[in-house]
């Protein structure tokens, strides 16, 4: 379909390109028409564009505006190249800040919620993005949660959802479990209360039954950043190790137990050992403290940190010494003193390790402050056995075995796989003192929360028939609206009707289960829902999401890089298992790109207090940038360039600017400055530049237009015109090939280059005209206008019109690049003298050897270098060098 602007009069030209004018009305033409309404059976190619949805927060930020800017550049390209194209838009509507707003503001979550997606539904519609807004979805609908639920469901039948006990980190105050990302110092983020762990019980998806498949697969995400599989690599953490059960002396334990089974991807190190560690909450230390108050003390101290990694990672290495020894395997008469340690985690491994402390640093650290020594056991290449130490870094490269007995010598591989084949012979108790096996560090994922504001997990808790799974025809289970926030904890649990339901078994009094689930549940399948959104009887059509999926280019921070990102893969594998996709290998997304943040400089006042941007102006003379107050004059400290942010106030509002220069200006600043994986520097002179280039567009636009007025078809024959046709189609190969490549910069460097090169054509030292010529720019023209409109479609429409184009640019076909046009007539030769390079010469390109012995002849420094002495002998190697031998 082609669009007819009836009832639009042409553009009038005038000296001014005027952004308020121009950019509403082609976005009215855009909606009216339904430009971007993408249909399902449409016959051409699927090419589906994404980014990663915003979370409503009231305001969109340059973080947003050079997001979605990158992917409309690529969604309107690949329009234009005869693709149907799903490029939608929708909302990660549920979460915490709803929450905390209701109670700041006295608000529902809902109200503020959706007041925020129409503020920012209005912000985006402005930067004339081409979204098919009819695919718009908000994960707090129920029309959308209701599918959620209907698939967790199928999930728990499918044994893909299970209910166990798990650690927590709990904030005694807001009476709720934190993610860890929540516990800042071991205290909660909002009540600043001292964190506890505790154990709940929990929904889990099992994300472990993928974790092979998971980690296998990322070898086949080539168009994915390498740095993200890496990240996505270590998270899932695969390990081949051995499990070992090491014994334990008898006299020792309180209870009886009589081994210890430990992992380890280290077996080679096992004459290195030098103690025991349990994680605090390991059976054997709860056995323990249940008669040692001081230990049980010990291990309510570990539980203040949080149960992040990195949270225990960074805390002092603690341990207790529960007074057990263990036996090492090699060696009855060698014991190893077990302790409790606040660094071991219960669900990694075994929840105990045995520490090497010369060739692991967490040990090492340990170690000297328990006054445990060390022994190293592997001797790095050149270093001499006898004398090599380790102090206070521990050595985990590669080398040869030391102080190991019968390892002595050995490779570090060589040495694993001895002790593997030695440990796995012995038995004790009638089974292998050790087996091989493999391990991963993903840990399941527990979707439970106690919060208001998220999908309810349906699920109905009987006396009698114990957990039961709401039927399917009684979804959605839907939040009731009629809450109050004026009591910390989850609403959910003190509401006096919502809980209390009948039992859909046998009909007795039952509870509804008052967990939310994880905000991270509704991001990772909505990419699905896209396809067929208004689907009433299923999450999906799976024959349309399999059509659909995967995403060919999906774009978003790095900060998803792992966590989003691995649950949207676990859930298409779910999905896949339970028939509502069959996607190809279970991958969600086939391109990834992540771009780089917005940055800007940070400004403070004279009494420390950050001062906006937008109330600072920065004065130079020319050696040196300094900055005052627009309204006391008063100076301001120019500060470090950071990630915009509100709390430094070093954000610019995208609606100021789109207000002051235009839509399509921000738009080619954040596609122009630095590369798209990168972070931009945001800056008033850069933004003032994209003005002054959408101006100088403009001019040179109606400057063609009148040179090409007197087009006749004729072909052009002169060397102008030749060299617009050129530059036009050299242009067009390279903006071409650098938006597949997502490189926007550079499709930015190589429209400037082209409207310099029309520019001398324009206004030329030569004859003024020549056959073809105004053929050629009318062509050109065109050419031009249409590699502008993706970075710059409201200008490109409007030029559109100014060069008499019929119908609109963003529905015009891409412009078919004529390969002869890119190839050079001349080249330039490097020209040497006995081996020696003494110039350069530039002839034609299909020259022959005589004419090309002429011209380097006539160069002064080949003659100056040739001493007046005749030439014995030239070799041209063709297109690639000249020698002449004197």
């Amino acid at each position: 379909m082609t669009v007819l602007l009836d009832g639009y009069a042409r553009t009038m030209r005038s000296e001014r390109y005027n952004a308020k004018e121009a950019e509403p009305k082609w976005r009215q033409v855009w909606n009216e028409h339904d430009l971007f309404a993408t249909k399902n059976d449409d016959p051409r190619p699927k090419y589906y564009v994404l980014e990663m949805f915003p979370y409503p927060s009231g305001r969109i930020h340059m973080g947003h505006v050079r997001n979605y800017a990158m992917g409309d550049v690529v969604a309107r390209y690949k329009r234009a190249r005869g693709f149907n194209v799903l490029h939608p838009m929708g909302w990660d509507a549920f979460g915490m800040p709803a929450e905390n707003a209701a109670m700041q503001n006295k608000v529902h979550p809902k109200e503020w919620t959706y007041a925020n997606i129409a503020s920012m539904r209005s912000q985006l519609q402005s930067m004339g993005l081409s979204l098919d807004w009819s695919r718009e979805i908000a994960t707090c609908d129920p029309a959308y949660y209701k599918h959620q639920q209907s698939m967790f469901v199928d999930f728990l039948k499918a044994g893909i959802v299970d209910r166990k006990t798990a650690k927590v980190n709990w904030d005694p105050v807001d009476q709720t479990v934190l993610a860890n990302e929540q516990v800042i110092d071991g205290r909660g983020w909002r009540s600043g209360a001292l964190v506890e762990q505790r154990e709940l019980t929990q929904w889990f998806f099992k994300i472990t039954d993928f974790a092979q498949d998971l980690s296998d697969k990322l070898d086949t995400l080539d168009r994915w950043p390498e740095k993200v599989r890496l990240m996505q690599r270590n998270w899932i953490g695969r390990s081949e190790g051995l499990l070992v059960r090491f014994a334990l002396a008898p006299e020792t334990t309180p209870n009886g137990d009589s081994e210890l089974e430990i992992y380890t991807t280290r077996p080679d190190t096992l004459f290195g050992a030098r103690f025991l560690a349990l994680a605090p909450d390991h059976p054997l230390a709860r056995s323990v403290a249940e008669t040692n108050p001081e230990l049980a003390a010990f291990i309510e101290e570990c539980k203040r940190v949080g149960t992040a990694q990195e949270a225990i990672d960074k805390a002092e290495k603690l341990g207790f010494d529960t007074g057990i020894r263990a036996v090492h395997p090699f060696d009855p008469s060698w014991t190893l003193p077990v302790y409790v340690a606040n660094f071991i985690l219960m669900d990694y491994g075994t929840g105990a390790i045995f520490g090497c402390p010369a060739h692991d640093q967490r040990d090492l650290d340990f170690v000297n402050k328990y006054g445990l020594g060390n022994t190293p056991v592997v001797c790095p290449p050149g270093q001499d056995p006898a004398t090599f130490t380790v102090t206070d870094t521990a050595y985990d490269g590669e080398g040869r075995m030391i102080n190991s007995r019968f390892l002595d010598g050995m490779t570090i591989e060589a040495a694993k796989d001895e002790v593997a084949r030695r440990l796995e012979s012995e038995t004790r108790h009638n089974r292998p003192v050790a087996e091989r096996k493999v391990n991963f560090r993903l840990r399941d994922w527990g979707i439970s929360r106690q919060r208001y504001w998220g999908c309810p997990i349906p699920i109905i808790h009987c006396d009698e028939c114990g957990v039961v799974p709401v039927p399917k025809e009684q979804l959605p289970v839907v939040l009731p609206e009629d809450v109050s926030f004026d009591v910390p904890g989850n609403p959910l649990d003190r509401h006096p009707t919502w809980k209390h339901v009948s039992c859909p078994q046998c009909g007795g009094k039952a509870r509804r289960e008052t967990d939310t689930m994880d905000t991270f549940v509704d991001s990772s399948w909505y990419f699905a829902r896209f396809t067929d959104p208004h689907l009433a009887d299923a999450p999906t059509d799976p024959g349309v999401v399999d059509h659909w999926l995967p995403v060919d280019q999906y774009i978003g921070g790095i900060e998803h890089a792992i966590l989003h990102l691995l649950y949207s893969r676990f859930f298409t594998r779910a999905m896949n298992q339970t028939g509502h996709s069959n996607v190809r290998d279970g991958e969600p997304f086939a391109g990834l790109f992540t771009q780089g943040m917005v940055v800007h400089e940070t400004y403070k006042a004279s009494d420390g207090t950050w001062v906006q941007p937008s109330e600072v102006r920065i004065e130079s003379d020319g050696s040196q940038r300094r900055a005052v107050h627009v309204t006391t004059g008063a100076p301001v400290t120019i500060g470090s360039v950071e990630k915009m942010s509100k709390s430094k106030k070093n954000t610019v509002d995208p609606d100021d600017i789109i207000a002051s220069y235009g839509a399509d200006t921000a738009r080619w600043f954040m596609l122009s400055d630095s590369p798209p994986e990168r972070d931009v520097i945001w800056t008033e002179e850069g933004v003032q530049g994209a003005a002054r280039f959408v101006q100088r567009v403009w001019r040179l636009v109606s400057e063609i237009a009148e040179r090409s007025g007197a087009a006749d078809g004729a072909a052009p024959t002169g060397p102008r015109g030749t060299a617009v046709r050129k530059a036009a189609h050299k242009a067009l190969a390279a903006v071409g090939e650098d938006v597949e490549r997502l490189r926007f910069n550079r499709c930015v460097a190589h429209l400037y280059e082209l409207a310099n090169a029309l520019q001398e054509q324009i206004n030329p030292t030569g004859p003024a005209s020549e056959p073809g010529l105004a053929e050629a720019f009318r062509e050109a023209g065109r050419i031009f206008v249409q590699l502008l409109a993706p970075m710059m479609p409201h200008l490109a429409e409007e030029a559109w019109q100014v060069l008499g184009q019929d119908g609109l640019v963003a529905q015009a076909s891409w412009p078919k690049l004529d390969p002869s046009l890119l190839v050079e007539d001349t080249v330039t030769l490097p020209v040497q003298v006995n081996g020696k390079k003494r110039a350069d010469v530039t002839v034609a390109r299909d020259a022959d050897q005589a004419t090309i012995e002429a011209t380097v002849l006539s160069l002064d420094a080949v003659q100056k270098a040739m001493e007046g002495k005749p030439a014995r002998k030239f070799i041209v190697v063709p297109q690639r060098i000249v020698n002449v031998v004197v």
